[in-house]
């Protein structure tokens, strides 16, 4: 059998399976859950493979689930396929959890059919028979950002170190086998065409400030009060007037929110918290951000004699997509959807954990499309099931075949041409040196 008609086998499988595989995401969809609470999606992930015949590790990183099947043809590089198992917070979106408000606006639902799609394709038909290396099916918790209080708990408790689901694996060694890896992330925007692959996606890190001021009697005694409210607003200005100074080239982004105002509105609030992200191409650009930022946060606490207790918190790492691993992916999107079908999105200013991976393999994270509205927006929806949940799983089994043929030569070019900017240690250790806590008290400057 030739790689095409292995190729075209799997294919026939995947479709198929299609209303199946359709039918796992709109399941997902219509139970979201936020990172690291995926329990009820990781079972679902487990009971899946477990129907193909695998033995799913479980409980990685709390909820990530992980099945290895071995190719028939020797020993080789192991290929990892994610998918995100987790929903975020989007106020005002229809479809909503009415207890925790979690959502499915940004396709992660998407992204487990895909994945189980891909071993239904290459588990029923035994393409891995044929192949060289391991294939490891890997669903992550906790992509998304957000439920900052419950995750710093589970910090503080000793259950979690790291507030992203990819960086805890990369921290707890389930990554250390793993030679290259891949994701298809589903996308609404129409200039991304059916199927594009990035260039690159902008790191960030987390913030939080909380402002300590004094509490009295807002209409009997404001004099008597010192306003953290207050102070937070001048730190946000502040915040607002370095945006010039940012370079263009660097695309940072900052983007706060007021996470608490006060207790009562007849009360001078003496207290205020913001929680921000700071976002930019470079490692470089994010710590220049970050510096202008606490710079502004203490300015706010210094103009209302408040106290600010500042703590940077480590986030994701920019994300480097492996230009041999997007060679042969623009190869198999063309053979999928047509030749010159593949675009290229150049640089994305959001920032995905494939970031963190991205820093220690090679990855490859392309965008496909099949959803509409705005991404983390009310209006986000699936719009073509079959192009959301079914062609990612015919597109990252076509990567499998391609690169674990012939000896996993492929595979072997994208390891053997890969230069990573860290170790897996040196980036534990890199993660755990960005985290820290400053507390100034500008009523004593």
């Amino acid at each position: 059998m030739t790689r095409d008609e292995l190729k075209l086998r799997v294919d026939e499988a995947i479709e198929r399976h299609a209303d199946e595989i359709v039918a796992l995401g709109e399941d997902i969809r219509r139970h979201p859950e936020l990172g690291f609470k995926e329990r009820r999606t990781a079972a679902l992930v487990e009971t899946k493979l477990r129907t193909l015949g695998l033995t799913p590790r479980t409980g990685l990183a709390l909820t990530g689930v992980r099945a290895d099947v071995a190719g028939g043809a020797g020993a080789g590089p192991t290929f990892a396929l994610l998918g995100e198992l987790d929903a975020l917070v989007v106020a005002g979106h229809p479809e909503a959890d009415a207890a925790t408000g979690a959502v499915h606006a940004c396709g992660h639902n998407a992204q487990i059919a895909g994945l189980v799609g891909a071993a239904i394709g290459l588990v029923t038909t035994n393409a891995l028979e044929q192949l060289t290396g391991r294939v490891a099916f890997l669903a992550v918790p906790a992509e998304e950002g957000g439920d900052l209080e419950w995750r710093l708990n589970e910090v503080r408790e000793g259950r979690l170190e790291f507030l992203g689901g990819k960086c805890e694996l990369l921290r707890l060694g389930h990554l250390d086998d793993v030679d290259l890896a891949m994701m298809i992330h589903t996308t609404p925007r129409a200039e991304d065409g059916k199927v594009s692959v990035p260039s690159s996606n902008n790191g960030r890190f987390g913030k939080t400030a909380r402002f300590v001021g004094r509490a009295a009697h807002a209409g009997g005694a404001p004099h008597l009060g010192v306003n953290a409210l207050y102070a937070a607003q001048i730190a946000l200005t502040a915040i607002n007037a370095q945006r010039e100074t940012f370079r263009d080239d660097d695309t940072i982004r900052v983007h706060p929110i007021l996470t608490h105002g006060g207790s009562q509105v007849n009360v001078i609030p003496g207290e205020a918290r913001i929680e921000t992200y700071v976002r930019g191409r470079t490692l470089e650009g994010i710590r220049d951000a970050n510096a202008k930022v606490d710079r502004a946060l203490r300015a706010g606490a210094l103009a209302l004699g408040a106290t600010v207790e500042i703590e940077t918190l480590p986030g994701y790492l920019p994300l480097k997509t492996d230009p041999t691993m997007a060679r042969t992916f623009t190869h198999v999107a063309d053979g999928l959807f047509g030749a010159g079908a593949c675009g290229h999105a150049g640089h994305r200013a959001g920032s995905t954990d494939m970031g963190d991976v991205s820093q220690v393999i090679p990855v490859l994270h392309p965008y496909m499309g099949g959803a509409r509205g705005s991404g983390h927006g009310a209006d986000y929806g699936i719009a073509d099931p079959h192009l959301a949940y079914v062609m990612p799983a015919r597109a990252m089994a076509a990567m499998v075949i391609d690169l674990l043929w012939d000896g996993a030569a492929g595979a072997r070019e994208v390891v053997a041409s890969a230069r990573p900017g860290m170790t897996r240690q040196g980036y534990v250790e890199f993660q755990r040196g960005i985290r820290r806590r400053e507390v100034y008290e500008g009523g004593r400057s």
